[in-house]
């Protein structure tokens, strides 16, 4: 079991050096204003005229959706929700310090792949964040997205760490990128937060989103909820492609042509964290992608489900963050969705497109 290194001395809330651009985080309990989420439920009952989209690809109606299991962990274990979520926020928080003093100045850029970016504020922002992480919970086990994994796979605990997802948006100063920070208990997600940069040049911002397991989704302390909007027609969807141009980019490509011809359109930002934050935020419905890592994934799946959302793979089936695919939803377009992502989904496994579990440590205990 994982064991709190937690004092009240240990972690200070402020900090003193904090970007003015970076609020103070207070988790309000007041309800969101109505101008913060609309309340999609108000307008249902007037006539409004609808615009006649193109019929060749409509998807069926689903009057009662299907429920989908739960990804995220029943409990966040032995340690207090407040004081896990306090760490993980104020680790998000730091590499966020990091990201913001190197966000106007030049790129140090290097590759990993081809196209695969990776900077020195990469590296240093999760640098910043290993060092929270470890001064409050030392036997915890790590995966970050630079440094690999560290610690004892004995832990019930998994932090995942993207110290900032979308580097190429980052290095062109394009404003779609974020620092992650997810922890698993017994490998199911049990708290998350997201700090997204937004803005752009001469006006960078943030804004921190945050979900503790049964204890709702949040930004900028305001409880956020997925929208309900139910007609594909009246969607914005959000994709993303990976690195390697091979079937499974292929089928997406697919599946992003067929979505744009019946939904009010498909974006691809690329950053999966924020993608997954705006899901829960209610400005777009859906986001799938197939070949993210767990660090990719851990923060923003908790904070769609718990903004009331609905999480599975790409074919449907019971997702966890090691899974090889994955399609954040609403929750009440999830069946329509997966009419078209699904069969799509099961030919690539006809064509042996691996789709079992990776990056999961060894030994790491898990309850699935």
């Amino acid at each position: 079991m994982g064991r709190s290194l937690l004092s009240s001395t240990v972690i200070p809330v402020r900090f003193p050096q904090i970007p003015k651009s970076i609020p103070p985080f207070n988790r309000s309990i007041h309800p969101i204003p109505p101008t913060f989420a609309p309340n999609y439920q108000r307008i249902r009952g007037f006539s409004i005229p609808t615009k006649t989209f193109c019929t060749k690809a409509v998807l069926s109606e689903s009057p009662n959706p299907k429920r989908y299991p739960k990804m995220g962990s029943d409990s966040v274990g032995p340690i207090p929700p407040s004081q896990l979520i306090q760490v993980v926020e104020h680790a998000a928080n730091t590499g966020a310090q990091v990201v913001m003093e190197a966000v106007n100045k030049p790129r140090n850029v290097t590759y990993k792949g081809l196209t695969d970016l990776v900077t020195d504020t990469d590296k240093m922002s999760e640098a910043a964040i290993l060092e929270v992480v470890r001064k409050n919970f030392g036997d915890h086990l790590i995966l970050g997205e630079e440094g690999g994994l560290i610690g004892d796979t004995s832990s019930d605990y998994l932090w995942c760490i993207d110290p900032l997802d979308g580097t190429t948006n980052f290095a062109h100063c394009y404003p779609s990128f974020a620092v992650s920070v997810g922890v698993l208990f017994r490998g199911k997600p049990a708290a998350a937060a997201v700090v997204e940069f937004v803005g752009g040049p001469m006006c960078w911002n943030t804004r921190i989103f945050s979900a503790t397991t049964g204890g709702g989704a949040f930004c900028n302390g305001q409880k956020i909820h997925a929208s309900q909007t139910d007609l594909v027609e009246q969607s914005l969807l959000v994709t993303g492609f990976g690195y390697e141009h091979d079937d499974a980019w292929a089928t997406n490509i697919d599946l992003f042509k067929e979505f744009t011809d019946v939904s009010r359109g498909v974006r691809r930002l690329g950053a999966a964290a924020v993608d997954m934050c705006h899901v829960a935020l209610g400005i777009v419905e859906a986001y799938w992608e197939y070949r993210l890592k767990p660090w990719d994934m851990a923060a923003g799946v908790l904070i769609v489900e718990e903004a009331g959302g609905t999480v599975t793979c790409m074919d449907g089936g019971k997702f966890c963050v090691f899974d090889r695919s994955v399609l954040v939803s609403n929750g009440v377009l999830h069946s329509k969705l997966l009419e078209r992502i699904g069969p799509a989904t099961e030919k690539l496994k006809k064509k042996g497109i691996d789709f079992s579990l990776w990056y999961k440590p060894e030994n790491y205990n898990t309850d699935f």
